[in-house]
């Protein structure tokens, strides 16, 4: 079967995309009436009457005969903007002689001074268009209606990133309404080569996803590739991008992302001049981008706004975090229960004199401070914002010292947490940490049973599955596997940006036949 014939089956054939959350089949089913009244009638019926639902009925003509009616739910419009630009120019035309003939006709020309006008002539489309905040107007003698652009309502601003700040940088951030996300992106690629689809995804919520990428840069493949796993998406609502990254992911047996996000529009936009391609969903501040590889996850923004050398260093402080991050308890247990003679004889009577009196061994010791750990960053993230990180600092501290005086863990293993939790925050993406807080439990595990042996067998483990891993069909661990020496500018170091003639994680960079043009507004 063709891809076309696929999309067609089950994406745009699906419920039809426009359809309400709450209609009933019956109703559904049944298509627009020239009669005014059983329209209205059958939009109270879907909806239940219910009491957000604002219809405005007015009277065209000299003599008042040809009724018609104005539709919007209320807090889901701009009331100022229905009010003057849709209502208003309505009751001026309203004793117009010519109105009264042909109103729907005239009324995109004549009438209306916005934009954001297109007709429908079926009920699905037109009440799903008013539950998304369009205006809906009908008119006697027509079975066809017209839904004005008149979205408004409280929302959020443009404000800094939460989650993925800088100090250098860009501060704005990607905030839950679809289109001003898009907007975001384009003022930062303003071409005519960044390309968007729209889609409606979810049987009930019929949630708006967007798919954003650059034509002539992104291949053919990836694009479809993203269009099919969009397809196949079968589930009632979409309420955050995270549902679409659970139905699109390569393997989800993998604790490994292979779906990056993000909540910059600087990083969205480098990831779409690499080539990738991204995923707006609407209601959640947070893009996807696909493909998403390994180095992905180490990547900072605000590595391309230092120096190159400072960049570098601080992407090495990184992988090192995340080898303490993934290894640093499970060395300790595996040196300390097993391989007694890796360590200076100083060091070995000191920690055996901190380890006199602990009446658990090292791996029960480490996994009870891991797991305190855990509680008190979980706890810290659930309590409020002024609390929060307060309760975090002093639990850890209270705790740590009371375990060590009561003789349940030593001062050393306290010290071996407290390390490897401050090196998981090294990492940039939250989702990544979270695969290697929950690798770091098996790497103990594997310490406290077979010391160095299971460390260098579970990493061995570890290397064979992110060689197996694909994001979209490129292989995760690529440059390095397999290995693509012309895109090492930017994994392990960040070149300057002279030597990264190759795509970039944030420009395209042009050869000396092909230089940028200075363009004079």
């Amino acid at each position: 079967m063709s891809l076309m014939k696929f999309m067609n089956q089950r994406l745009f054939k699906q419920p039809n995309p426009y359809a309400a959350a709450n209609q009933s089949k019956a109703a559904s089913d049944e298509p627009l009436r020239t009669r005014l009244q059983d329209n209205l009638a059958m939009f109270k019926q879907a909806l239940h009457d219910s009491p957000d639902i604002v219809i405005r009925e007015l009277d065209f003509g000299e003599n008042h005969s040809t009724p018609a009616a104005v539709l919007y739910v209320s807090g889901l419009v701009d009331q100022d903007y229905v009010n003057q630009f849709i209502i208003a120019p309505l009751l001026s035309a309203a004793k117009a002689p010519e109105a009264e003939a042909r109103i729907i006709d005239i009324f995109n020309r004549h009438i209306m001074p916005i934009g954001g006008i297109h007709e429908a002539d079926d009920f699905d489309a037109l009440l799903t268009g008013l539950l998304s905040g369009e205006t809906v107007f009908l008119c006697e003698g027509y079975n066809r209606g017209i839904l004005i652009g008149s979205k408004g309502g409280e929302s959020r601003g443009v404000e800094e990133p939460t989650s993925q700040s800088v100090i250098r940088g860009p501060k704005d951030g990607f905030t839950e309404s679809l289109m001003t996300n898009i907007s975001l992106i384009r003022r930062r690629i303003a071409s005519p080569d960044l390309w968007s689809e729209q889609y409606r995804i979810g049987h009930v919520t019929k949630t708006k996803v967007a798919i954003l990428y650059l034509h002539g840069k992104a291949s053919m493949p990836l694009i479809e590739e993203v269009r099919a796993r969009l397809a196949r998406i079968n589930i009632d609502g979409i309420l955050e991008s995270g549902y679409i990254e659970g139905w699109i992911q390569d393997n989800p047996q993998s604790v490994f992302p292979t779906v990056f996000n993000s909540e910059r529009p600087d990083v969205i936009s480098a990831g779409l001049l690499e080539g990738r391609v991204a995923i707006v969903v609407d209601g959640t501040p947070f893009v996807l981008l696909v493909p998403a590889l390994f180095i992905h996850f180490f990547q900072a923004a605000e590595d391309y706004y230092q120096r190159y050398d400072i960049s570098t260093l601080v992407r090495w402080l990184r992988y090192f975090g995340f080898v303490i991050a993934l290894l640093g308890p499970s060395l300790y247990i595996a040196i300390t229960t097993f391989h007694h003679d890796m360590l200076p004889p100083e060091l070995l009577v000191s920690l055996s004199a901190q380890r006199e009196g602990i009446p658990f061994p090292a791996f029960i010791e480490a996994l009870m401070m891991e797991l305190t750990f855990e509680l008190l960053r979980e706890a810290g993230i659930r309590l409020p914002r002024a609390v929060g990180q307060s309760i975090s600092i002093v639990g850890a501290l209270v705790i740590g010292q009371a375990a060590v005086q009561a003789g349940i863990v030593s001062a050393a293993m306290v010290i071996v947490v407290s390390i490897t939790a401050i090196a998981s925050f090294t990492m940039p993406s939250y989702s990544f940490g979270i695969s290697v807080r929950m690798l770091r439990f098996a790497m103990m595990g594997l310490a406290a049973c077979l010391g160095l042996f299971g460390i260098v067998a579970g990493v061995i483990m570890m290397i064979q599955h992110l060689c197996n891993l694909r994001s979209f069909g490129t292989p995760y661990m690529s440059p390095f596997s397999p290995v693509q020496q012309n895109k090492f500018q930017d994994t392990l170091i960040r070149a300057p940006w002279q030597f990264m003639h190759q795509t970039s994680s944030t420009a395209h960079t042009r050869g000396a036949s092909d230089q940028s043009e200075w363009k004079k507004e």
